[in-house]
């Protein structure tokens, strides 16, 4: 009963900004909401509201065609422009590159390899973009929120987090930020949030998710991450497995036995194909793989997972449109949302 009633917990949305569940993936619930938002149906006996959606997905998705920018400048803030939506990343399909099979094995050679230290670690270390969306007649333009995020937790259960709004593209310009609901540009490096956790705290602030030692095993794996993350609807499809890997990427950084599973689970899921090679937002050089089938909402993204060549480590994830969404004022090529993950 106890795991259950943790799975509810889980299940039921928190506010954005609180303690360890906070930019979690859409629930069941909110992406029915989004698939009416986007489709222009409304919940049985509710009209359309006007109201602003912050996007926190998981997936990931890459598109060759360059977005266009958009630019806002906002008053009362510095009058330097701030981009609102970043181009996608370009895929270089010339370049040699690996199926995920081939990396699979070099990810299983790296485990076999390794220490019995070289376990996964409890938190996380992540670059992220997040667009923000509004609708209605008087919907602003989309705007992309850059923030760095480190998240850590000792064996003797202390921690802390730490959020801060930057964007390593441009370093030193103004940032967008989204307080309560208000667009403002802030310092690049300002910190958004700071929280330390004294000794015996991990039990307290930590659901089952984090308090299950990640499988390695592949198909162990994408068992947990479906009944840890994707709440009803499992992970039956590819997308809901990206977004459940972004989830689980956000509790634990994996050692180099997690890594392998993670790249045989990916080796076999459906309709990931290899793209070619891409240069991230950090500047590493990754291998891409695509997934551009149903995305089991409105069908207008493409997912793209940037893995290292040389270790199969997870580097990016990042979702774009590949189609216009006029009511939000999108543009098919831009990109909804991006992450880089860091060891």
């Amino acid at each position: 009963m106890t795991e259950e009633l943790e799975l509810l917990r889980q299940a039921d949305p928190v506010s954005a900004d609180e303690g360890p569940w906070r930019d979690r993936p859409l629930t069941a619930r909110a992406e029915a909401g989004l698939a009416a938002l986007t489709s222009g149906a409304a919940p049985p006996g509710r009209p359309r509201p006007v109201r602003r959606r912050r996007l926190l997905m998981g997936l990931a998705a890459a598109s060759s065609a360059a977005a266009a920018a958009l630019v806002l400048t906002f008053s009362g803030a510095t009058t330097s422009p701030a981009v609102a939506a970043p181009a996608a990343l370009p895929v270089r399909a010339g370049a040699p590159s690996v199926s995920l099979d081939v990396l699979a094995r070099r990810a299983e050679a790296k485990a076999r390899a390794a220490s019995a230290q070289d376990g996964p670690r409890r938190g996380s270390h992540l670059q992220s973009w997040y667009m923000s969306m509004e609708s209605g007649p008087d919907a602003a333009p989309p705007v992309t929120v850059p923030e760095e995020r480190i998240t850590s937790w000792n064996d003797d259960g202390s921690g802390s987090e730490l959020v801060v709004a930057t964007d390593p593209r441009h370093p030193g310009r103004p940032v967008i930020h989204d307080d309560d609901g208000e667009w403002q540009t802030v310092s690049d490096g300002k910190v958004l949030h700071r929280k330390t956790y004294p000794a015996g705290s991990e039990a307290l602030h930590s659901g089952l998710a984090g308090r299950t030692r990640p499988a390695t095993d592949a198909g162990a794996l994408r068992e947990q991450l479906s009944w840890l993350y994707s709440g009803a609807g499992g992970t039956r499809t590819t997308p809901e497995l990206l977004s459940a890997l972004s989830s689980f990427r956000q509790e634990w950084t994996p050692g180099p036995r997690e890594t392998a599973a993670v790249v045989r689970m990916l080796a076999g899921a459906d309709g990931l194909r290899q793209a070619g090679v891409v240069t991230d937002r950090l500047g590493r050089r990754g291998q891409a793989y695509v997934y551009d089938g149903p995305d089991g909402a409105t069908n207008s993204t493409r997912q793209m997972v940037i893995l290292d060549p040389r270790t199969g480590d997870l580097l990016g994830l990042e979702i774009t449109f590949t189609r216009d969404e006029p009511e939000f004022r999108i543009k098919s090529g831009e990109v909804m949302s991006y992450e880089a993950w860091m060891p």
